[in-house]
């Protein structure tokens, strides 16, 4: 598995199957425009394939804080540590910053929690008919 920090070659037909049970995913086209205006991103690529099989956004003012918005890794290449690896380096990445914040479902709480984050209250507003970006 590589990781790379950057969006150097990577094309939309790399970043195919990802927004899994997402009702309206947003399209490849789509994915690697939130994945290029992303202040940060660190991707997981299988080399064999030559395909993305994970990867990690922030959004950040470069001063004080992040917000990590996304977090995905393929259905096949989910319980190998991809994920851990991916937001292991994004958090290095963010280290110098005073707050790094995601939201995230109830049942993930504990899996951020062994990666040092720590459990806060958010809100949100979901706009669905805009879920895919489009």
């Amino acid at each position: 598995m590589m990781y790379v920090n950057s969006m150097n070659g990577i094309s939309t037909a790399m970043v195919d199957g990802f927004f899994v049970d997402w009702p309206n995913p947003p399209s490849a086209r789509t994915h690697l425009k939130l994945l290029a205006g992303s202040s940060h991103v660190v991707l997981a690529i299988d080399e064999g394939k030559n395909k993305v099989v994970g990867f990690i956004t922030a959004i950040s003012d470069g001063v004080l804080s992040a917000y990590i918005p996304l977090l995905e890794v393929l259905p096949a290449y989910q319980k190998k540590g991809i994920g851990n690896e991916l937001v292991s380096r994004m958090l290095k990445q963010l280290e110098h910053l005073y707050m790094i914040d995601l939201c995230c479902d109830d049942d993930l709480v504990p899996y951020y929690e062994k990666l040092g984050m720590m459990k806060g209250t958010g809100m949100l507003k979901r706009n669905y008919d805009r879920q895919s970006g489009e």
